[in-house]
C-alpha cells in the first residue's frame, strides 16, 4: 500500500516545529498579500519565510508555499516581484489557483512545482487531466467529492498526485466561492480576509425605518423571544418541496457546517494511492496541530501496516473543540447530519489543555498554568513520544506552598512527577479530561 505524505498547516514557526515533532511530512504556510489567510500569519516576510523553508529542509521534510488568491490586476503586477526572493529559498511547491498567476510562474520559472489549490475546485478528472498537461505536478481536490469520484479519477489520472483534505473547517460553499463575509462584514475572502460570518451566533434585534424605508434598530434592544420560531418555506417552483428554519433559544445561523474528520477513511485513501492526506487550520493552536498530526500519523501508519483502524483515533479527536464532526461528503449523507444548525460557535472537547511544561527533574513536573486545574483531577500528558495518563494528588507553587488549585494563565505551579515518562518533553501539553472517554 502507498504510504500517503501527512500535510501539516504552519501558520507559525512554532506550530511548524510542533508539526514535525509529532509526524508531519510536510507543511503549508502562505505567502503574505498572496493567500487566503491574512490574519494569524507570522511568515509575514521573505526572512521568515526562509527561515521556515530552511528548517523543514534541516529535518528532511517539506515546506509548501501557498499563494492562492484571486488577484486583481494591482496583485498581479506585483506578483512576480514578491515571489522571486522567497523562491530563492527553494520551496518544494506553490500552491495556487488562479491560472494567469500559474501562467506567469509556468514561463519565468517552469522548473517549479505547482499545486493546483482547492480553491479551484477540481472536481472530476477531465479537469484533473488538464491540468496535467498544464505542467501541474498535484492537484488538491475539491472537499466535494465522495470516496467512488476520488478512486475514479484516481484511475483515470494516474500520472498526478493527488491531495485530500482529511480534517478542519470545512466552507458553506466551494472553496473560495463564499461571498458572506465580504456583503457582511465587508472581508473579501477570495482576499485573505474571510470573517467566518457563516458561523457566527445572530440575534434578533427591535427595528424601525428611516425616511428612506431601510430598517434601523430601535430603542428597545433585543427581542426576548417567547418561544422558539418556526418557519416552512416553499419555493412556489416547487411546489410540495418544504424547506424548514428555525430561530430558538441557541440564536440563529446562517449557514454553519460541522467540522471535518475523515481518520476513519485513511486506509481506503492509501489503498487508492491518494499521495497527500492534509488537515486544514493555519489559524489553529499549536495544541490543535499536535494533536491531529498525533491521530493521523497513526492511522497512516496501522493502515499502512496492515493493522485494523483503532476507533480510539475517533475519540482523540473529541479531545479538540469542534462545531460537531461530519464526514463531509466522502460518503453521502441526508442534509441535516452534516449541517450544524444550532450551535455556532466551537463545542468543548473532551480535554482542555491545562498547561505545558516548562521544567522536570527528579521529583517534579513545573506546569505553566494555561486554565484551571486541581489536585485529584484526570490529566493526560500529550508528547510526541506517546501520552500518558495520570493523576496528581498535590500541587505547590514554586516556594513550595501546598496549592488547592492552579487558577489558571499566569500562574506556575508543580505536580509530582509521574512513572514512566518519555525522555523528551519538547511540544508536550498537559490537559484536563472533562469527560469520560476511552
Amino acid at each position: 500500500m502507498h504510504t500517503p505524505e501527512l500535510l501539516a498547516p504552519a501558520g507559525t514557526a512554532e506550530h511548524l516545529e510542533t508539526a514535525f515533532a509529532y509526524g508531519a511530512d510536510a507543511v503549508y504556510a502562505g505567502q503574505p498579500r498572496y493567500s487566503l489567510r491574512v490574519r494569524n500569519n507570522s511568515f509575514k516576510n521573505v526572512t521568515a519565510l526562509g527561515a521556515g523553508i530552511n528548517r523543514a529542509h534541516e529535518l528532511g521534510k517539506q515546506f509548501y508555499l501557498v499563494s492562492n488568491i484571486a488577484p486583481h490586476n494591482d496583485k498581479v503586477r506585483s506578483y512576480l516581484r514578491d515571489l522571486e526572493p522567497v523562491l530563492e529559498y527553494r520551496p518544494d511547491a506553490l500552491i495556487m489557483s488562479d491560472p494567469g498567476l500559474i501562467m506567469l510562474v509556468r514561463a519565468k520559472w517552469p522548473d517549479q512545482p505547482i499545486h493546483l489549490s482547492v480553491q479551484a475546485n477540481a472536481v472530476n478528472w477531465a479537469t484533473v487531466e488538464f491540468w496535467r498537461r498544464q505542467g501541474i505536478s498535484r492537484v488538491i481536490l475539491s472537499r466535494e467529492l465522495a470516496l467512488d469520484e476520488i478512486r475514479d479519477i484516481c484511475e483515470k489520472v494516474p500520472a498526478m498526485e493527488l491531495e485530500v483534505f482529511v480534517h478542519g473547517a470545512l466552507c458553506m460553499a466551494y472553496s473560495g466561492r463564499c461571498l458572506l463575509s465580504g456583503y457582511m462584514n465587508h472581508r473579501d475572502a477570495n482576499q485573505g480576509a474571510c470573517t467566518n460570518a457563516c458561523r457566527w451566533n445572530y440575534k434578533e434585534v427591535s427595528h424601525s425605518h428611516d425616511q428612506t424605508g431601510d430598517l434601523i434598530a430601535s430603542s428597545n434592544g433585543d427581542i426576548q423571544m417567547a418561544e422558539p420560531k418556526e418557519i416552512l418555506l416553499e419555493e412556489p417552483n416547487r411546489p410540495g418541496s418544504y424547506i424548514p428554519a428555525y430561530e430558538d433559544e441557541h440564536g440563529t445561523y446562517i449557514m454553519n457546517s460541522k467540522d471535518l474528520r475523515a481518520v476513519q477513511h485513511v486506509a481506503k485513501l492509501a489503498e487508492m494511492g491518494i499521495h497527500s492526506l492534509k488537515i486544514e487550520g493555519r489559524t489553529k493552536s499549536t495544541y490543535y496541530v499536535a494533536r491531529t498530526v498525533q491521530a493521523y500519523r497513526r492511522a497512516i501508519d496501522d493502515a499502512v501496516s496492515g493493522k485494523p483502524f483503532d476507533m480510539n483515533l475517533m475519540n482523540q479527536l473529541e479531545a479538540l473543540s469542534n462545531r460537531g464532526y461530519t464526514e463531509g461528503f466522502l460518503r453521502r449523507h441526508v442534509p441535516q447530519e452534516y449541517q450544524n444548525y444550532e450551535q455556532g460557535s466551537s463545542l468543548n472537547g473532551s480535554q482542555q489543555v491545562v498547561g505545558t511544561i516548562t521544567d522536570v527533574d527528579d521529583r517534579w513536573l513545573t506546569i505553566d498554568v494555561k486554565n484551571k486545574f486541581a489536585p485529584g483531577d484526570s490529566l493526560e500528558l500529550i508528547t510526541p513520544a506517546g501520552n500518558l495518563r495520570f493523576s496528581a494528588e498535590t500541587m505547590e507553587n514554586r516556594n513550595g506552598e501546598s496549592m488547592g488549585y492552579a487558577p489558571g494563565s499566569g500562574h506556575i505551579v508543580r505536580i509530582p512527577k509521574p512513572e514512566r515518562l518519555p525522555q523528551s518533553l519538547d511540544y508536550s501539553y498537559l490537559t484536563k479530561i472533562l469527560t469520560s472517554s476511552p
